[in-house]
Parts: C-alpha cells; structure tokens; sequence
C-alpha cells in the first residue's frame, strides 16, 4: 500500500502528492471516510483521483492510499436478483445500515459471505482426482456447480487468467460461503467460490463466433424488420418520452436470453423507482417464477456521483462476460449511454482536457469503441457457447440524431432502433421508426429464419419497400389529397396502415399482443402481403378499390379489417387459425379476380 497526501480538490477529482509509484487504475481510499477513487493520471509525482462517492467535507492535507490493485468486482453466486450501485455496493444492504440516503465510506458486501451455497463437484473431475491422475490448471476448467437461483446454475472455475501447475485437491460435496476454498493447486494456489476481476479488462474467450442466431424478442418490428443477433450490439435513440425505457423493458422481460443485466446510468431517480419496485413483481414467461430470478439491476441515479455512472458500465459488462462464460446468453441493458457520456465530459472537464465537440472528450468514441467491443457470441474456455448483447439507450438532447453520442454510437453499433416522436404522441408503440432504423444481422440470422419460415426474407424486404413508398405517397396526398391517387397508388397507402396498425404497433397490455412467437409473426406479415399482391392484381384487371375493401368473411368484418385484428385474436399456440383466415381471403379475391377477367375476356 502507497500512502499520499491531497493537494488538491475538484468536485470528483482529487489530486495528490506521494502516489508517484502507484500503478494507473489502481483503486485509492481517500480521507477518513476511506472513500473509493481510482487512479487515472500520474504526472510528476502526484496522482489525479476520480472518487466514486461523494467527498463533501474532504479536506486538502487528508490521506490517500493506493490499494495496490484495480477496480475489480467479485463474482460469484448470490449477484442475480442483487441491486448494486455502480461500484458493486448492494443497495439494500446500503438502505438497512443507512436509511434511504447513503453515506459517504458506506460499505456493504458485494456477496453475502455469511450465507452457504450448495456446491456440487464435476463428477469426472473429482473421479481424476481419486485415481491419482494428473489434471493441468487450465482456464475454464468447471470445478463443480451451485444453484443460485431456479433458473440459473452458477459454475464454478478455473479463472481465465489461471494457467499452468496441477490441480491437487478438490472439495466435496457439501454447503460453503462464497469465501469458501474449493480447490488447490500444486503451487499452493488457492481457488475459492468466489473470484475478483477488474472490470476494465475484457475476460477472455477461446473463440469468437459469427453473429448468425437472432435475438428473439417478441416485438415484431425488431425481430423482423429490424433484428439483432445474439451477441450483438443495438442502439436506441430517441428524445424525452419516446420510449426507450420502456421498450427495454419489454426486450428485459421477453427476449430470449438467460440473464438479464440492467444499467441504469444517470437516469432520474423516479424512473429508476419504477424499475426497482416493477421488476421483482413481473413473472418470467418462461418459468412462470419472478423475472428477477435471472436478473441483476445496476442502479446509478442522476443525484449519484458522476464518477459511479462511469464506472457502471464497465461494471455490468464484467457481471455479463462471468454468466457468459459458464455458457449463457446474457443481454446487457443500457439506459442510458448519453448520461455516461455526459460523466465522461464532467470528469474531462474537471480534469482541465481539451475538449472537443460540443465540450466531450476527444477520447470519446474509444470508450464507446471499447463498451459495444465486449459484445459477442463466442466459445468459451470449458467448450460452451455464450454471449453478451448490449443494447444501448441514447438520450440525444433534442432528439437530435446528429449529436456527437448518437454518432459515434452509430459507428460501433450494428442495429439501430430510432425512435420517432410522431409515433410516440401517437401511442404507436414501440415508436421504433421504420424509415431510420436499420439492421446489419438481417442476412447473417436469414439462415436460422428460413428454418422458421423461408418467406421471412420477401416477406420483410417487401414490406419495407411498401412502406418507403408510402411515405412518398405522403407528401403528394397532403397537397392534393388521397382521392386524387390512382387506385393502384391508394392500395398502397391501405396496406401501409394495416403493415403499421395490423402489425408493427404491439399492446404490451393485451394478454395475446404482448408477446408475438416468431411462427406467428412471419405468418402474419406473410398474409398481408398476399393480401396486397392479389388485390393488386385485381385493380389491374379494373376492380375498383372500393370493391376490395368491401370484402367481407364469414364473420361479416371487411376482410382488411380482420387482417388488422388478427395480432390480437389469434394465440401464439393457434398459428392453425392463421390458415382458416388465409383460405377464406384467397376465396374472396379469387373470386373478385374471376369476376372481372370474365369481363376482360368479354
């Protein structure tokens, strides 16, 4: 341990005499309170400390001292269903020692140390070990499992940057603490439960693989027009009130992954209530048991010290690649990145850097870079496939898209959810605009979409070309209005509404829309499109538009209407509706057709 003496105080940023040796990143406690900093400049002898916790009070002449090692979080069983602060402080723990304000120097377990864990040893390992037979230390190696929650099973392992000796001795079965000692090497070493790591270091993986399963979420606008991949990365901007948190929420709480990460960084605090008293009380879809049961909250409140909402990014993403290493799909929720940014600019700024545009740090776009860059799918070190996908909420001022967060956000991202506000104050949810947004994974995840439904492909390209039309068609129908368009033209904008009504607004409160299978939602979009390329051909053979949307079933509803009501009347679990409904619609325009070829012939 370096100890040092501050010379200076600049709101979060400390600088101070007699750390000259200390190593940069190296974690620092400063004052009497011993709070928490972290090196990030050495000049000259002195040091320049970010502290991630309020130093109201700190005094020039108070002590600093260099711990000798990094920001690191310990990782182990007992983090899913934890809320932390952005330095891995349990909050609730915080809030029974402190009441609702934390004080400054507040320390909490980041696991309960006191608790026992079920610890069961591999089989084949501990089998090795009996007959005497030599087992190498190599990174990855599954020590055994303990059940952390009903859904997730934590694995216990050789940490990534363990290599070389033997394994010596192995634990029984049996409960242990997370400070528990469950293996030896020849070397001496020690391997406990639970293990620390930087969170500035990426853990590393044997492989990395290419992007080519989707992310299933549930919305369609996303996993059909707009998907994202299972280790990838996804941005979604948008001003005040567009949604952004709230289609994270959706995606946290329907998408396919086994863990769920969320990052609240520098959003309000009412907002970030809502998540903490929200989140225990939803049911996960897929065990029917509460979603908190594979999820970990990162709460750093806009009111929170700016240095805590830097650092939590890093945190979280370090908590992702743990779970994916034991072989799980982990999604990473970010809300919001434009906060963090705004962490970096105060701290450069506190720091006297130069600034660059709009007053940001010009080593802006390598922090992004260096965020979205800990996303993949990949390999790991025991032979499993796991992933992190981040998805990333930008909270541009404005909602100006040319703002410096959102563009370079653009150039490290792959799949970009705009939000529009028209759509927003229009109650078209999620208002993810179909004419900004774009997806680079549609042709890497089409293979696994054709295994669903080949039609994916047209049916998504077709649908976006008609919709591009539409708008078009827009600005000449508020000129000279809509019944001025030919009939072939005014097609076009009908089925334009049933695509953005009938199929991309989804009711996150009906019981069926909420959530869309990917069978139903290729079969939906496929049935507009019939619908549309044969009704087409009809106008051609001179069928009044009218005549089409006059159509009716056997229901007695005009059949486009029916078309737009399907989402919500048709199961997941009864796509067999979906042909009844087809067979009746083709009956209805076949008929239409035959009707007026007998006239072209006559």
């Amino acid at each position: 341990m370096i100890a040092g003496t501050v010379k200076r105080i600049s709101g979060p940023i400390i600088r101070a005499s007699g750390l000259g040796s200390a190593g940069l990143f190296d974690v620092v406690e400063v004052g009497e309170k011993k709070i928490l900093g972290e090196i990030v400049r050495l000049e000259k002898g002195e040091a320049v400390i970010q502290v991630y916790e309020d130093d109201t009070g700190l005094k020039v002449g108070a002590d600093a001292v260099s711990t000798g090692r990094p920001l690191s979080v310990l990782l182990g069983p007992g983090l899913i269903s934890t809320i932390y602060d952005g330095i891995q402080r349990p909050l609730e723990v915080l809030y029974k020692q402190h009441g609702a304000f934390m004080e400054s120097g507040a320390r909490g377990e980041q696991l309960d140390m006191s608790r026992l864990w079920p610890f069961i040893p591999d089989a084949e390992l501990a089998g090795k070990l009996e007959r005497g037979e030599k087992v190498k230390v190599e990174p990855g190696l599954i020590l055994g499992l303990v059940k952390e929650t009903e859904s997730i099973v934590c694995k216990i392992m050789i940490p990534p940057n363990s290599r070389g000796g033997e394994l010596t001795w192995l634990a029984p079965a049996g409960d242990y603490t997370c400070a528990a000692v469950l293996a030896r090497t020849g070397a001496g070493g020690e391997i406990p439960m639970a293990q620390w790591w930087p969170v500035r270091i990426p853990r590393p993986s044997r492989e990395r693989l290419s992007a080519e399963q989707p992310l299933v979420t549930g919305e369609r606008v996303i996993d059909v027009f707009f998907p994202l991949s299972k280790g990838g990365t996804a941005a979604i901007p948008g001003g005040f009130g567009t949604g952004k948190t709230m289609t994270q929420h959706a995606i946290a709480k329907w998408c396919d992954a086994d863990v769920i990460i969320y990052i609240g960084c520098g959003e309000r605090g009412n907002e970030m209530t809502d998540v903490l008293t929200d989140f225990p009380k939803l049911t996960d879809p897929r065990s029917g048991r509460s979603l908190m049961e594979r999820t970990i909250l990162i709460a750093n409140t806009s009111n929170m010290p700016v240095a805590a909402r830097e650092v939590s990014i890093y945190t979280g993403v370090t908590l992702a690649e743990f779970y994916r290493d034991m072989g799980y799909h982990v999604a990473i929720m970010a809300d919001s990145t434009s906060r963090w940014a705004e962490a970096l600019r105060e701290l450069s700024g506190r720091m006297e850097e130069m600034p660059a545009e709009e007053g940001f740090p010009a080593y802006l776009p390598t922090r992004l870079a260096e965020f979205y860059e800990r996303a993949g799918r990949v390999r790991t070190f025991s032979g499993a496939e796991g992933s992190v996908s981040i998805i990333g909420a930008v909270s541009p001022p404005g909602g100006d898209f040319s703002e410096p967060v959102t563009q370079h956000t653009k150039r490290f991202i792959r799949c970009f959810w705009a939000l529009d506000r028209d759509l927003a104050n229009a109650r078209h949810y999620p208002a993810i605009s179909w004419i900004d947004s774009y997806s680079e994974y549609a042709e890497e995840v089409k293979p696994w979409w054709d295994k669903v439904n080949p039609f994916w492909a047209k049916a998504r390209q077709e649908s976006l070309d008609l919709l591009k039309k539409e708008q078009r068609l827009a600005e000449i129908v508020r000129l000279i209005g809509p019944d001025a368009l030919p009939d072939d033209q005014r097609l076009i904008l009908l089925i334009a509404d049933i695509i953005k009504d009938g199929y991309l607004q989804q009711n996150s409160f009906d019981q069926i829309d909420m959530y869309c299978m990917p069978a139903k939602q290729v079969r939906l979009l496929e049935l507009i499109i019939e619908f549309y390329e044969r009704s087409e051909r009809c106008i051609k053979l001179g069928a009044p538009l009218i005549k089409i949307t006059g159509l009716r079933g056997s229901t007695g509803m005009p059949i486009r209407e029916r078309l737009s009501r399907l989402k919500s009347e048709v199961p997941n679990e009864d796509t067999a509706s979906l042909g009844d409904f087809e067979r009746e619609m083709r009956l209805s325009l076949e008929e239409l057709e035959r009707s007026y070829r007998s006239k072209e012939v006559l």
